[in-house]
Order: structure tokens, then sequence, then C-alpha cells
């Protein structure tokens, strides 16, 4: 009788098994959490599409994106740093804000469990909205951590899914923001920041009833810690992610602490000397033939079916049309790290001219890698700027094999893939 009735035994059944009493949890502290979200993924999504911008026309991965595709233009050279700042804000910041992003979780997570899930059209519309965001930024931060570590483990290609993934998430994001914008505001209203701050634990009281909202705990516990305390953690578990983080791109003393992104602790071994920077894709992964790279290589320059070869040492001896050029220029790849090096070698603007073509449309370099990224097509600007190399030494000292002996292509501001190792032959292409 007492079930058919609808008694306590029922409604028990028809709500969540899950409750949820942190004191900290309400509006106020989502808002705060949310806030700095607001600031900061805008920035990470931003510099994530123009690191796919600067692959060039064409040349961007994934390629064939409907109309997904962002607008063509050509990547400038100026500041030769850009690309450095771009891809190291992209991924550093996209790491920084991961203990933020979990504190943003766990805050609305009893939103996850209310019952009934769906009471309007607007509600279906916040919670498709935020099952979508949730999913695409935790699918983002797992990919994008893989891929910093070179572990493919999900079986597919990670910049095609990592860039539709993208997309879902800035839907989902903006949806999510016009919904919740004015609660946002209105919960950062309510409460004072500084006033919150100077409170300690024995002071630590839940936030007023927030009826529909459904964040502030109905039966709360005591509180284990202070919201200036859940506030420092996150804080200061952001602080030590930078600390992790940062020493890839920015280089100096924080580079040895640069764990999360670890591809230059240790770089180049006890031997490297001049080359001790980091190496994506060694000689043996590429399957360089030690006999290919030995005195008999060549580069080949063409314009059309017209082609010249020089050896190293004619391109070394900086004497007639091709006198040799230094310059301090970055190297920037998508997995996060970056590092300036001095390069010594031929201007590729030069080159251009001695093939007969001083204004190229493009030029397409080809390397001996047979991999999808040995070769690469330089924009006019790109060929034409003064500090473009076809590199030669670096720091004094001749490219190791795992650099691209004999030679590569250094150009400022060029996604590292596009550095090409190991050029065999530029075509340079009239307009």
């Amino acid at each position: 009788m007492t079930l058919l009735q609808g008694g306590p035994r029922s409604r028990r059944r028809a709500g969540p098994p899950i409750r949820f009493r942190s004191p900290l949890r309400g509006p106020w502290l989502t808002s705060v959490f949310g806030a700095v979200l607001l600031a900061a993924l805008p920035l990470v999504v931003i510099t994530g599409l123009l690191d796919y911008v600067a692959y060039g026309p064409g040349q961007s991965i994934p390629g064939d994106v409907g109309w997904l595709h962002l607008p063509v233009f050509d990547w400038p050279t100026r500041p030769s740093w850009l690309f450095r700042l771009t891809q190291g804000l992209h991924v550093g910041l996209g790491l920084v804000v991961v203990p933020v992003v979990a504190a943003k979780l766990w805050s609305v997570i009893p939103k996850l469990f209310a019952w009934p899930p769906v009471r309007t059209p607007a509600q279906l519309l916040e919670r498709a909205s935020l099952l979508l965001l949730v999913g695409s930024i935790l699918f983002e931060i797992v990919t994008g951590l893989l891929n910093i570590q070179y572990d493919y483990a999900f079986g597919f290609s990670f910049y095609t899914g990592h860039y539709l993934g993208a997309w879902v998430f800035i839907a989902a994001f903006v949806t999510h923001v016009s919904l919740k914008l004015p609660t946002m505001v209105r919960s950062l209203r309510s409460r004072s920041l500084r006033a919150e701050l100077r409170t300690p634990l024995a002071d630590t009281r839940p936030e007023e009833p927030d009826g529909d909202i459904g964040l502030v705990p109905a039966a709360p516990a005591a509180p284990t810690m202070s919201r200036r305390g859940a506030l420092a953690l996150v804080g200061g578990g952001a602080l030590f992610v930078a600390a992790l983080t940062a020493g890839e791109t920015v280089g100096g003393p924080l580079r040895p602490l640069a764990l999360l992104l670890p591809r230059s602790r240790n770089p180049g071994g006890a031997d490297a000397g001049a080359n001790d920077f980091p190496v994506n894709r060694t000689a043996a992964a590429a399957t360089i033939h030690p006999a290919a790279t030995g005195p008999s290589w060549r580069l080949d320059l063409r314009a059309g079916e017209v082609a010249q070869r020089l050896d190293r040492e004619m391109l070394l001896s900086g004497n007639g049309p091709l006198p040799l050029h230094t310059a301090q220029l970055p190297i920037a790849c998508v997995e996060g790290w970056s590092t300036v090096q001095t390069w010594t070698g031929v201007r590729l603007r030069d080159l251009a001219t001695l093939a007969g073509v001083p204004n190229p449309a493009s030029a397409f370099v080809d390397s001996l890698d047979p991999g999808p990224f040995g070769r690469a097509t330089l924009s006019a600007g790109q060929v034409l700027d003064p500090d473009s190399l076809l590199a030669l030494r670096v720091n004094g000292a001749d490219l190791s094999t795992d650099h691209g002996f004999p030679a590569r292509v250094i150009v400022p501001a060029l996604p590292g893939v596009h550095c090409t190792k190991w050029v065999r032959s530029i075509d340079f292409r009239a307009a």
C-alpha cells in the first residue's frame, strides 16, 4: 500500500543515489572558477586556430574540413617569435587551466545528478550544452596531453580529432556562456571576493539557498576548508603546472623543470655540443641513410624544368651570389617546446635569384625524409625574408644529422615541422 501511494520508499528510488554536502559549493564559487575559464579558454582556442592557419594554405592538418575551414592568408614572418608565442600560449595555458577545469567540474557535479534531469526546454538546451562542453574539453585535454608525450593511444589522427573536437567545444562553450552569463554575473555580485579571502575556516558558512540553480546543498556538512583555502589550492595547482610547463617556451633555469613537456629536458645527450636542443624526429626515425647525407649529397635548385646542383662546400664558401648569413631565430613545435638558436647558412632569396626566380610566388622544399612532413611549401614572404635560411650550421658548428645535416630550412615564425630537415631540393615557383 505504501509503495502504491508513493510513500517514502518510492521517493527514495526516484531521486539520485548520491548526496553532495560540501558547504563550499554554490553559485558564487562556481562563478569564480567560471570567470577564470571565461578569460582563459578563448585565448587557448584563438591561439590554437592561429596555429592551424600558420601551416599555410593547403598544408593545414586536417586538410579537408569543409565549411570548418578557416580563412586563408599568408602567415607573417615578423615578429620572428610569433609562432613561438601562439603555440606556447596554446599548450602552456591549456595545461595551466586544467586545475581550474577540475575545480569547476567539482563545483557543478551535483547538477549532473539532479532529478528530474530536465524540466523545461530551456533546461534541456542547457544540459545538452553542458554535456558537450564537459565531454569536448576533457577530450581536448586528454588528446593534447598524449600528443605532447607522443603517445597516440587513441588510435586516430590527433590533428583531425583535436581540430574537430575544438569546434564542438567552441559551439558548446558559446551556447553555455550565452545561457549562464547573467547567472554568473549575479552570483559574482552576491559576495565580495575580498571578504571571502579574509574569511577563515571557522567563519565559513554555506551560501544562501539558490533555488533552481541547485548547487547549494540542502543539508550541508561542516566545512573542512574555507573558500579562500579552496581558491588557494586551485590557484597553487595552476601555478605549479605553470612551473612544470613554462620552461619549454621561455627556457633558462625553468627548462629542466618542464616535466609536463619533456621534449627538451635532456635533448642532445652528452656529445651534442652546439646541437644540444630538442629533436622531434631523428634521422633514424626518418630512415635517413648515412650515404644520402655524405659527400655525394647535392642540393637541387629548380625553377620549372631548369635545375642547378650545389654541393655543401659550394654553399659554405660564402662566395659570389651566395654569401653566408647568420641569424638568431626561434624554432617552435606543436608539442609546445621552443628554443632560440644561432643559425648560419644561405638566404633563401639568394638561392631563388640563383635559380632565376628573384621574386618567387612560392617555394616547394623537398627532403630526404619520406614521411608526411618531409616537404613544405613556403610563401613569397617566407622565401624573401632576409633571415630565411637554408641553414648549414648552428651555434658555430655543423648541424648534427638529427638536426638536418647537410642542410635544413629555418624561417622566422614558421612552425617547426615546416623547417624541413635533410633538404635535397627547392623548387622556386614564379607568380
